[in-house]
């Protein structure tokens, strides 16, 4: 064998005493690590179907303090481990998963937070292992091949084609902010030709203004803050009694702006509300966004999975006119956290926030048309996410997808129907989307008075707890209309009615315990 050939072979191999003293830790060619790598993945998976898949409810009802009493018998980190791989998961699965909420059950229905499909836990898997960063090609190949690939289907799903473009972000945090970081930059650049990229917010920045519906996500303020304009830099408009944005509202405010000199620049709406679903009309304010020559983002990130069903895709007519799009596959597209993205109508947008650096993607590849992703995102390194959701669509297709949206919002409705039907509580709005809010109404004590109105408030409160210290239920909580209330988000294609009504008749029983107990 030549010397070259010597040197090529020893590429193959690992050095002995690095082998000797790592040995085990890492997967790589060699059959040891190849063995010890299925074995560590069979228990966990047996774990992780005793301890969470197989629980009869939702939370165990452990208390936080319990909780950190168990973790701290163990140091964080041993100067030398103790137990062999196989009863390190299994002690941490019952100290870990066992007091985990667990997203599959019917009766886990607080948040946002979905089960996710077992075709996306098998690419997490892949991602996990190959460990590729999405923000250049020589560290993701073919990933960032795939992304985009994914990316065309998304621009298409929302009517943005043409020009249409984006990438995978951590969530609707993420998105939203490059939403109004790409308005802010786009209009210093169009109205003053003021690169802030470069050269900072210019000086009349301090009249900028971003409005949004009073039922908006928090995230617009938290943006407006982070991109130096101020939570002031914030207008909010009313919401009508669907919780959408009003447009009268909405001109009037936009009126009273120009009379005052200030600058809106950005107009968003929101398709889904976190609490009531709400979907603002989104054709009328794309018509008054281009009026006011405001940048128009839509914040899908719960209700973009419409465009997944034939029945409900129409409700987000007017999202194709949006410059910008927020959507999240955590919630209604059933992926594990996190994964989420953010499009736009015209790619070009992307140039104000361009970045270059000769280590990672310098200007010569661009020039021989190598795509390194980290141009159109705010994040450097960047899991390649877009692998759960494309193995999700290619295992599940485009039509069972839609149905288990059309479920979960049927589900809402008859849900709200259980509601109504009981004396002791009332449902504050139709649901839209999946989330139902209602509230526990006292039989002990009548609510004339803002006394009585605020032990309500505490009894709402402490039902809610009391279910999930049981393990019968894991609720939300909200506020609206400036009371306590209980919300149930129906993401689980797999929870039915029969299980709403069980947990309505537990909240029910519940109520008329606490009263007792006062």
């Amino acid at each position: 064998m030549t010397a070259a050939g010597v040197q090529e072979k020893a590429l193959e191999q690992r050095p002995a005493s690095a082998g000797q003293l790592f040995g085990g830790l890492f997967l790589g060619p060699d059959l040891a690590s190849q063995d010890a790598y299925r074995s560590m993945v069979n228990t966990a998976t047996d774990v992780l179907i005793r301890e969470f898949a197989s629980s009869a409810k939702p939370y165990s009802g452990a208390s936080p303090e319990s909780l950190l009493a168990s973790l701290e018998q163990q140091p964080a980190c041993p100067e030398e481990p103790s137990e062999t791989m196989s009863e390190l998961l299994k002690r941490l699965g019952a100290e870990m998963l066992r007091h985990s909420a667990v997203v599959t059950h019917p009766a886990c229905v607080a948040h946002l937070h979905c089960p996710p499909l077992m075709a996306s836990l098998a690419a997490e898997a892949w991602i996990a292992a190959s460990n590729q960063s999405m923000d250049s090609w020589d560290q993701s190949m073919a990933g960032t091949m795939l992304e985009e690939h994914v990316m065309e289907w998304l621009c298409e799903l929302f009517g943005l084609e043409e020009e249409g473009d984006g990438v995978f972000t951590s969530g609707g945090t993420q998105s939203n902010l490059m939403g109004l970081l790409l308005a802010r930059n786009h209009y210093a650049a169009v109205r003053w030709n003021w690169n802030i990229q470069q050269r900072g917010l210019p000086a009349a920045s301090c009249r900028l203004r971003i409005l949004c519906s009073e039922e908006a996500h928090f995230t617009v303020k938290q943006s407006a803050a982070l991109l130096g304009l101020g939570e002031q830099a914030v207008v909010t408009v009313k919401a009508d009694g669907r919780h959408r944005m009003r447009t009268g509202d909405l001109l009037l405010k936009l009126e009273e702006m120009k009379a005052s000199g200030l600058l809106p620049f950005a107009l968003v709406a929101t398709a889904g509300t976190t609490d009531f679903g709400a979907i603002d009309p989104l054709e009328e304010l794309s018509a008054i966004a281009k009026q006011y020559s405001m940048w128009f983002h839509v914040d899908a990130a719960y209700g973009g999975a419409l465009a997944m069903s034939e029945s409900q895709r129409a409700r987000l007519r007017g999202i194709e006119e949006a410059d910008s799009v927020t959507v999240d596959f955590h919630k209604g597209f059933y992926q594990p956290i996190s994964c989420g993205a953010f499009l736009v109508r015209d790619k070009e947008t992307f140039q104000t926030i361009r970045m270059s650096a000769d280590y990672l993607n310098p200007e010569s590849d661009e020039e021989a048309g190598v795509p390194n992703l980290v141009v159109k995102s705010i994040q450097t390194t960047r899991r390649f996410d877009a692998l759960k959701l494309y193995l999700s669509l290619q295992h599940v297709g485009g039509r069972k997808f839609g149905q288990m949206v059309d479920h979960t919002v049927q589900l809402a409705k008859d849900t709200a129907a259980l509601i109504r039907s009981e004396e002791r509580l009332v449902l504050l709005a139709e649901p839209e989307l999946g989330t139902v809010v209602f509230r526990y109404i006292p039989a002990s004590r009548g609510l004339d008075d803002e006394m009585s109105l605020q032990w309500a408030d505490g009894l709402n409160a402490r039902i809610r707890d009391r279910l999930l210290a049981d393990g019968w239920a894991v609720l939300a909580r909200t506020r609206a209309e400036g009371r306590q209330c209980l919300k149930m988000t129906l993401l689980n294609p797999l929870t039915e009615s029969a299980h709403t009504a069980i947990i309505i008749r537990k909240i029910v029983e519940a109520g008329l315990a606490l009263e007792l107990d006062q």
